[in-house]
């Protein structure tokens, strides 16, 4: 029988002076929705403390989609800390739910966020302490309802056993109507199992149960999903895609929070989708098509959001937000709206070849703190063959406008790992820093006071679903720290930090990445064994994620490491963002040919197949320069 509903917040507060930070657990925000009226229920969890989950623009919109429909509630919840979660488990007070705090057992549904691979041991510690069955099989007739979405739903095999839906692409209409269905199938009595059937002829929604692993020729070794005998489920799960952004609302975030968060600041989506087409890039293939909001939108909706939250700086999100056709003017109308005010507006990082002269002035408004740029590898060969197309010159041309327009600190980032690399092209992240470097103090000044510097962050590169490195194997981490090394060595200059990933965090991402179903096995031991919090660098345990893999006759580095061939069944492959692939394999030839694709919303149609599938368009509301 379901949890009953009701607010056990006294059972909470006592344990409030004992942990750290006892405002992660305080409800009524300014902002947030207090009039949790039914009869459906829905509590989306981000399994991560408050702080980090709190600034989730994906959550945010998912949060007030629900809240606006009639008859439907969507409450919060986030992981307690270790601390809190000890706490509660020897006071027997389960995870409750930020806003009404109810149990999450006495929801209808409960939603969680995927935004990470590394978060898969916080979903089943989020579930235990819930009281909610690990898998969707153990659950009873009763019980909510486990859904899942977000970036890293795009394999989501090593978490299927856990989920009884997982929702595929923009989720402002899914949602919605999940919800609809889940409550309807519930009000006429249905058993479980006919709810999820139901499920599965929404569109966008995969349905784990549904579907049976088949290990067989043309397979790779974790095997191919496809539909069980029976079932009335398509072969192949097409994702949703919003067509009319600019319907969307503008201001997703309205809550302020009561403590600092890991960004604080006004977020406003200004374009989804990108279609540069980098081959490393994971959310460039999932997200398309490019939609772009019109840019009188994106300033009246600053103004509004500001004016509601409090804040003091607004970001301007997306995956390539200097990309927007309107980008410019956008900035200037905001920094003209918002003249006096004492307001920062910003942006995540800028594209190297549209960070002209023009958007320097228009980025800069009233203050200049440091700019990044993601020239992400070392040679003009590796950046060809990761289809980055930006050159050494837009670099330096991007550096001098910077430098010139009155900035003194610039960050880079980079990978290792890349197919083909070699140690020239490490070398070459070095000789790029150093030129960026001499730039500043070209146009600066090389005197002690300049504040000219350089620093550089280095990730390992994670093969991930659906782009056209999906087919590669993970550089081995004695190799990554060689190669770190290597470049730790060629930095001669103070001025220059540097910054890089560590090996084994990369080693279980790209393991969690590769593997199918089977993996379940491996996350859920790992969490037996006390992981969690595994993206925190202060409680990775990679001991643990080695004791549990071995275990189970697994090696880490083995299944991140391995290459799968080219025509292989792929263990993702019964799900599609709508990207072909067939256009993602001529991609990884002409990766391996150093041959460049441009992008659609600039030249012609490349055939990656999205708008054809999914029956949408790239959205562009100005003109290209």
């Amino acid at each position: 029988m379901r949890a009953k509903r009701e607010n056990l917040f006294h059972l909470l507060e006592p344990l409030l002076p004992q942990v750290e930070h006892p405002a992660r657990y305080l409800d009524h925000e300014w902002g947030s929705v207090q009039d949790q009226e039914g009869p459906f229920h829905l509590c989306m969890v981000y399994a991560d403390v408050y702080e980090v989950g709190q600034p989730n623009l994906g959550v945010a919109i998912l949060y007030n989609q629900v809240n606006e429909q009639e008859g439907m509630s969507c409450e919060r919840c986030y992981l307690p800390w270790k601390d809190m979660a000890e706490l509660m488990r020897g006071s027997g007070v389960p995870l409750l739910s930020l806003e009404g705090a109810a149990p999450l057992a006495s929801f209808d549904a409960i939603g969680f966020t995927l935004a990470h691979e590394l978060i898969a041991t916080n979903v089943l510690e989020a579930l235990d302490l819930a009281g909610i069955a690990l898998t969707s099989a153990e659950r009873d007739e009763d019980d909510p309802i486990i859904l899942a979405g977000g970036p890293s739903a795009w394999n989501c095999e090593p978490l299927a056993d856990v989920f009884d839906a997982v929702l595929l692409g923009d989720g402002e209409e899914s949602i919605v109507e999940v919800c609809a269905c889940i409550r309807d199938a519930r009000a006429e009595g249905v058993p479980r199992a006919e709810v999820l059937r139901r499920l599965a002829r929404v569109p966008g929604t995969y349905v784990p149960s549904l579907y049976e692993v088949r290990v067989d020729e043309g397979a790779t070794r974790w095997g191919r999903a496809v539909p069980r005998a029976g079932e009335d489920v398509p072969q192949v799960v097409l994702k949703r895609c919003v067509n009319d952004f600019a319907a969307t609302p503008p201001v997703a975030q309205r809550i302020v929070p009561y403590m600092g968060i890991v960004q604080d600041r006004l977020s406003l989506e200004v374009l989804r989708g990108c279609a540069r087409g980098c081959r490393f890039c994971q959310a460039g293939m999932t997200y398309r098509p490019v939609r772009e909001r019109p840019a009188e939108q994106v300033v009246s909706a600053s103004v509004e959001g500001l004016l509601a939250s409090g804040h003091n700086e607004i970001s301007l999100t997306s995956l390539s937000t200097t990309d927007h056709s309107q980008c410019a003017r956008i900035l200037n109308d905001m920094n003209e709206a918002l003249d006096g005010k004492g307001i920062r507006v910003s942006i995540p990082s800028q594209r190297l070849d549209s960070f002209g002269v023009e958007m320097a002035a228009a980025v800069a408004g009233g203050k200049r703190g440091g700019l990044t740029f993601a020239p992400e590898a070392g040679s003009q060969r590796l950046r060809d063959v990761i289809n980055k197309n930006v050159s050494e010159e837009d670099l330096e041309r991007a550096a001098r406008n910077a430098f010139e327009g009155g900035w003194r600190r610039m960050k880079l980032y980079f990978m290792m790992g890349l197919p083909t690399e070699t140690d020239e092209d490490v070398v070459g992240i070095a000789r790029m820093a150093e030129r960026v470097l001499e730039i500043g103090r070209e146009v600066v000044g090389r005197g002690p006071k300049s504040g000219v510097s350089v620093s550089i962050s280095v990730a390992v590169l994670v093969p991930k679903a659906y782009t056209a490195f999906q087919w590669a194997g993970q550089l081995h981490p004695d190799e990554v720290r060689r190669r770190q090394q290597l470049l730790l060595s060629e930095i001669r200059d103070r001025a220059i930090r540097v910054s890089y990933h560590d090996a084994d965090v990369s080693l279980v991402e790209g393991a969690l990445s590769k593997m199918g179903r089977a993996g379940f096995a491996l996350v859920r031991r790992a969490w037996e064994l006390g992981c969690s919090f595994d993206a925190w660098t202060s409680e990775f345990r990679f001991d643990l994620w080695c004791r549990a893999a071995e275990e189970l006759g697994l090696d880490l580095a083995d299944v991140a490491c391995e290459e799968f061939p080219l025509s292989a069944a792929l263990p993702w492959d019964h799900t599609s963002p709508g990207v072909s692939k067939g256009f993602l394999q001529r991609e990884w030839l002409r990766a391996v040919e150093g041959v460049t694709t441009p992008d659609c919303t600039r030249e012609s149609c490349v055939g990656c197949g999205v708008c054809p599938a999914l029956h949408v368009r790239n959205v562009i509301q100005g003109v290209r320069s």
